[in-house]
């Protein structure tokens, strides 16, 4: 080892922050041979950071040496083309958010721009009949991506996965890679008197690990940020208030019950209730206000709805919507819970993870521990959160429902840059991309559109077609994407082939 280079690499908890930081890193680092020491205590429970993603999540896969199929066979995963929302804009609304594009572009005008310009002409065609996949999810399929695509057929697709064994699948790997896994409880960190850099972590058990950088994984306690380098915490719930989730599993009422390619998101009084379909089970969960009702009326009203046997009692989450102000303090990058939340609405706690592992590989420090790296470290991150946040703010913001935590909703002051991508938006249809955002045009168009933002006009330019021509292009797209959605396979064939199994 060269003088000054980073050594070892201590990971504070386990879960699904720990064990992705233990895979990926194991992985990328393995040339540097960088000793790296996770250490989780058994007798201490772990926040499953959701069973839905992002197609981020299969980019995971990828750089950490995953093999997919194998991942999905150990966590019981379905595929995921997007998000399904019920009541939204209002009682009887439904809409998809698609991971894909809408229709194809031309002559540089964004398609959408002629989609208003038709749509004003009382052409009722609905973006989704552009979307293979949402034709596809919609319609209980699930095909490959062809590549190389139309932009009409063009989508992604991520998963859904039982969190606790992803992360056990994630131990195994790591493991076998030479990562050191310790169960002990922490007790003690120690700090160096003169830097108030970390030095070490001190067991139940006696043992004392010591590292050079530090990745805090300890959830919502934050151990090593919080507690320890007592970094502050931004508390972001005058914009999403939601507060707390309860979650119950549930069994298919049929074994071959279909399997949806997408998560539901329905609204309720109070706040949303998810439902995420397994292959063995089925993940349900409601996300609350508690200044709107009490955690036994959840409860009660998540139970109520359940469409299967419960396979557990009921799991309340409290938590704090927000993010601590540095993520990276001195030589301790704070990694999933504990370096903050967003509620779980579009799925982002595992890409949030996955995004802060590429920001430290991209800026991976010597024993110096420039600040300079930090510094960008936690430019970039706050960029992230903040974009997703107002992601997540539009959401609501927009809604058309009538009880008063929706009310509440949408009379809530919108963050300047949230308000500033509306007003483009409801102008001309303008999309503005800020820097470091998570999600892509097609994913706000189709929340802006779900919930009734819709533009005033049309790019100018979209006018060097005819509405005839442009209706004869379009006749031509929905035929083609409904024709390709129709000839791909039902999800659970598709599931059995992928992974390799008999379909029954």
């Amino acid at each position: 080892m060269s003088a000054g280079r980073v050594r070892s690499v201590v990971i504070a908890g386990g879960g699904t922050a720990g064990w992705m930081a233990a895979a990926l890193l194991s992985h990328r680092l393995a040339p540097l041979g960088i000793a790296i020491t996770l250490v989780e205590s058994t007798t201490i429970g772990t926040v499953g950071v959701g069973e839905a993603t992002t197609p981020a999540i299969r980019d995971f896969f990828a750089e950490a040496g995953l093999d997919e199929a194998e991942v999905m066979r150990a966590s019981n995963a379905t595929a995921k083309l997007g998000i399904l929302f019920d009541g939204w804009a209002g009682d009887d609304s439904r809409f998809f958010h698609p991971f894909g594009l809408y229709g194809t572009p031309s002559n540089g005008v964004d398609f959408h721009q002629y989609w208003s310009k038709l749509r004003a002409g009382g052409n009722r065609t609905t973006l989704d009949q552009f979307s293979l996949a949402s034709q596809l999810a919609l319609g209980g399929r699930m095909m490959t991506p062809l590549r190389p695509a139309p932009d009409y057929a063009f989508f992604d697709w991520a998963v859904h996965f039982d969190a606790a064994l992803f992360a056990r699948h994630l131990r195994e790997v790591a493991e076998a890679r030479g990562v050191t896994r310790v169960d002990a409880r922490i007790e003690r960190v120690e700090r160096c008197g003169d830097t108030g850099r970390l030095l070490s972590l001190h067991t139940d058990t006696g043992a004392r690990i010591s590292g050079d950088l530090f990745i805090d994984c300890t959830g919502f306690r934050a151990l090593l940020a919080g507690e320890t380098l007592a970094e502050p915490y931004d508390d972001w719930r005058t914009l999403l208030p939601v507060d707390r989730a309860v979650a119950i599993p549930c069994a298919y009422r049929e074994d071959a019950a279909p399997i949806e390619p997408y998560t539901r998101v329905t609204a309720r009084s109070a706040g949303w209730r998810w439902r995420i379909p397994l292959r063995h089970r089925i993940g349900n969960g409601y996300v609350y206000a508690s200044s709107h009702l009490s955690d036994d009326e959840a409860a009660a009203t998540l139970r109520a709805t359940l469409e299967g046997e419960a396979l557990a009692e009921p799991n309340l989450l409290r938590f704090t919507t927000g993010r601590r102000q540095r993520a990276w303090v001195s030589n301790c990058v704070a990694l999933g819970l504990a370096a903050g939340f967003l509620e779980p609405l579009e799925s982002t706690s595992i890409t949030l993870i996955y995004s802060g592992l590429q920001r430290l590989l991209a800026l991976f420090p010597d024993d110096g521990m420039d600040p300079a790296l930090a510094d960008e470290y936690n430019r970039i991150t706050r960029l992230e959160y903040e974009r997703v946040r107002d992601f997540l703010v539009l959401h609501y913001w927009a809604n058309g429902r009538s009880e008063p935590f929706w009310l509440d909703r949408r009379a809530t002051p919108l963050p300047d840059a949230l308000a500033h991508k509306i007003r483009l938006f409801e102008a001309r249809g303008r999309m503005v991309r800020m820097e470091w955002e998570t999600f892509a045009d097609p994913s706000w168009l189709a929340i802006f559109v779900g919930l009734g933002i819709m533009p005033k006009a049309w790019d100018p330019l979209a006018d060097g077609f005819t509405s005839q021509q442009i209706e004869s292009a379009f006749g031509r797209m929905t035929r083609d994407v409904a024709k390709l959605a129709a000839s791909a396979p039902t999800h659970r064939a598709w599931l059995a082939a992928m992974l390799g199994e008999a379909t029954g």
